[in-house]
């Protein structure tokens, strides 16, 4: 663990607080955003079929190897579980808004609105689910391979851990939407391939921001390899 001045410690402290704010950010957009399906035609390789939802939820993983490496397993952890919170308290803003008559002018009537986010409790419930299970397998399997290594081949435990715990964020989520009916189980599969290969390549692809952010935290804390940031300690 590095030991930081008291200077340090606060501009770090700043940093995992914005972080944080990204993080639930994209999580709490992505189960607003959900019911919206589009498609990209992968180099006429294949063709994607996926909810927008899945846009930004990748960065989640991101942020948390970020954070996993830089301040370690349980800093990471406490930002899934803020996350979770974050996701229940914005449904509970989604059910009020919801509740409330729309006036004879609103722009959005309220047929609109609860077609829109009517299906947000069950989108929240499968999410959440999905959610806690692939990421504190994501934070754990990162910092085996971490301790394996001895904090060399970043991109190994980047990848390994993210590509798992995507696919059991990709098969939960969609095994539980199609249980609760939002989703026909005739589409299951390909979902599951589609929406489990497009994070594979997201994540492939955000290799490079990992070591780009990793470099930056240890030149600017004078980290070495392996090394985490400590607030317990100052200087």
């Amino acid at each position: 663990m590095a030991t930081l001045t008291l200077k340090d410690r606060l501009f770090a402290q700043r940093i995992y607080l914005i972080l944080g704010a990204l993080f639930i950010s994209s999580l709490v957009v992505s189960n607003l955003i959900f019911q919206k399906f589009f498609y990209w035609d992968f180099f006429g390789i294949y063709t994607f079929e996926v909810s927008v939802g899945i846009l930004p939820y990748p960065i989640t993983f991101l942020i948390t190897d970020i954070i996993s490496e830089v301040y370690g397993k349980k800093k990471a952890n406490a930002i899934v579980t803020a996350g979770i919170f974050a996701s229940f308290f914005s449904l509970l803003i989604v059910y009020v808004a919801d509740a409330v008559p729309a006036t004879d002018w609103s722009p959005i009537d309220d047929p609109l609105f609860s077609k829109v986010f009517g299906a947000t409790a069950i989108a929240v419930l499968a999410s959440m689910t999905a959610y806690l299970l692939a990421q504190y397998i994501d934070i754990h399997i990162f910092h085996f391979w971490k301790r394996l290594t001895k904090g060399k081949h970043l991109w190994l435990r980047n990848n390994f851990s993210t590509f798992l715990s995507q696919f059991v964020d990709t098969f939960t989520v969609l095994l539980l939407l199609c249980s609760f009916g939002k989703i026909d189980w005739a589409l299951f599969s390909g979902l599951l391939l589609g929406g489990f290969l497009f994070k594979v390549i997201v994540a492939a692809l955000d290799t490079p921001f990992l070591y780009l952010a990793v470099f930056a935290f240890r030149k600017r804390f004078g980290l070495k390899i392996g090394e985490e940031i400590s607030f317990e300690n100052i200087d």
